[in-house]
């Protein structure tokens, strides 16, 4: 009796066990000299609701034992990245809510600089380096045409320290009605790995809804349309 309760006063010193990173995940966005100022936002408010969406959320915090860390990044031409979201690890409902709000008041890093798809997914590689040890990697780029300067997507190395990480694509083909086969081929890798489609920038919000539900891999959440 004696030793049970000794038991019970240690573990509610102890408190709740730490949650597990089950993913990091980093959400690459096309900011480059092809996406006009609309297109930029509609992107912006097209995660944002995504983020606001009941079934993404459900995908979010399915599991109580586990958290999702979560980045947003801006690429364009060479040496153009910016970070929107550092790395947070998403323990509930606030944290999304403030993720949003940063979302809807983001001021565009880019504006004239070519496709460099390529640099975008080192820097990607990059950023997962630097983030929570989670239990599988990912990065999510979105985009609406081929790379046309720098090193192609094909030639990324990835280091055996992220032999596991998978590569997701969204194809957005407002100009380019065969930019899924191109990320197909050329883009998206690893286990699991696959392309969702938007017809345009105005189609945006639907796909990344659907992606991202697809993404974070939780089973029975119902439809994704």
């Amino acid at each position: 009796m004696i030793r049970a309760l000794a038991l019970a006063v240690l573990l509610a010193l102890a408190g709740p066990a730490a949650a597990q990173c089950r993913l990091a995940l980093t959400l690459a966005l096309d900011v480059s000299s092809s996406v006009d100022a609309r297109e930029y936002r509609l992107q912006l408010e097209g995660l944002a609701r995504a983020f606001e969406d009941r079934q993404v959320r459900a995908a979010l915090f399915a599991l109580p034992s586990e958290v999702v860390a979560l980045q947003v990044y801006e690429w364009s031409g060479i040496g153009q990245q910016a970070l929107v979201q550092d790395w947070v690890e998403l323990r509930g409902a606030a944290d999304l809510d403030r993720l949003v709000a940063r979302l809807r008041t983001r001021e565009r890093g880019f504006a004239d600089a070519p496709t460099a798809l390529g640099a975008a997914l080192r820097y990607g590689l990059a950023q997962l380096r630097r983030a929570p040890a989670c239990a599988a990697r990912k990065i999510d780029v979105s985009g609406d045409g081929q790379s046309n300067v720098g090193p192609p997507p094909q030639a990324l190395r990835i280091p055996p320290a992220l032999a596991d990480l998978t590569i997701n694509g969204l194809a957005i083909e407002s100009d380019e009605v065969a930019l899924a086969r191109y990320y197909r081929s050329f883009v998206v890798r690893g286990p699991g790995a696959f392309v969702e489609v938007a017809a345009d920038f105005d189609d945006y919000a639907r796909a990344i809804r659907a992606k991202l539900i697809r993404e974070l891999g939780v089973p029975r959440l119902g439809a994704l349309r």
